[in-house]
């Protein structure tokens, strides 16, 4: 890599023996530290002792499929924010929805290419990189306060956890009550323009809000995108 800046680690999770070797060499190639695992199991495993910056996991593998691994792993506090993109070897709306609806951040189709890989891969961990840097106030609008740096959203006395990409989107439509953003504005602020993610993502993302939040903070512009308002 080329700052000086420690290398990132990244947990690759695989049960096709060809894949995983050809996802080391061209993470390790690019400077990234590399930890693997053959299946959903090994991963939650591998995950807890290693710590990684990033995970990239197979969708479709025995016993434990990525789906449910994901799921488990955004049930623990220390794995709530970290990125994860999905492999799949189907481009079909179903997986990909599947894969965001749990808690992933990106996916990337089989067969791979290594340009592909790597600037999904770096986008994730720039946006992180930019969440992490961004110290900004509090916000309070209505009844809600965003906490930025605890990552909660506060009705009262009620605490109100959100997985990371959903605080941010809501941040985001927050941070300018009564604006309408369109879908390509969230995308380009929330994953960066060089990610590219199915149509139905934001959709996904707004959904998970409301059913944490209720239905009265984000209205729908059909056609153009969200904005907050009460």
């Amino acid at each position: 890599m080329k700052d000086a800046q420690p290398a990132k680690k990244i947990l690759i999770v695989d049960d096709e023996p060809d894949i995983l070797e050809f996802l080391q060499y061209n993470l390790r190639k690019e400077g990234y530290e590399v930890v693997s695992a053959s299946d959903g199991k090994m991963a939650l495993q591998v995950a807890e002792r290693e710590k990684p910056d990033l995970i990239v996991l197979d969708i479709m593998m025995p016993e434990l499929d990525g789906v449910e691994t994901c799921r488990q792993l955004r049930e623990k506090k220390e794995f709530a924010d970290i990125p994860i993109a999905f492999l799949t070897a189907r481009d079909e709306d179903f997986s990909q929805i599947t894969a965001l609806d749990v808690g992933g951040d990106d996916y990337i189709t089989k067969p791979i290419k290594p340009r592909v890989l790597m600037s999904r891969i770096n986008a994730l961990l720039r946006r992180v990189g930019r969440q992490e840097e961004n110290d900004e106030a509090d916000l309070h609008v209505h009844d809600l306060v965003i906490d930025r740096q605890k990552v909660l959203v506060f009705r009262g006395p009620t605490s109100i956890e959100l997985p990371r990409k959903e605080f941010e989107i809501l941040w985001l439509l927050a941070s300018k009550p009564g604006r309408v953003f369109t879908r390509e504005e969230i995308f380009d602020k929330i994953w960066g323009n060089d990610v590219i993610v199915g149509n139905r993502t934001i959709d996904v993302h707004i959904r998970k809000i409301r059913e944490r939040l209720g239905e009265t903070y984000i209205k729908t512009i059909k056609g153009i995108g969200y904005k907050f308002e009460f």
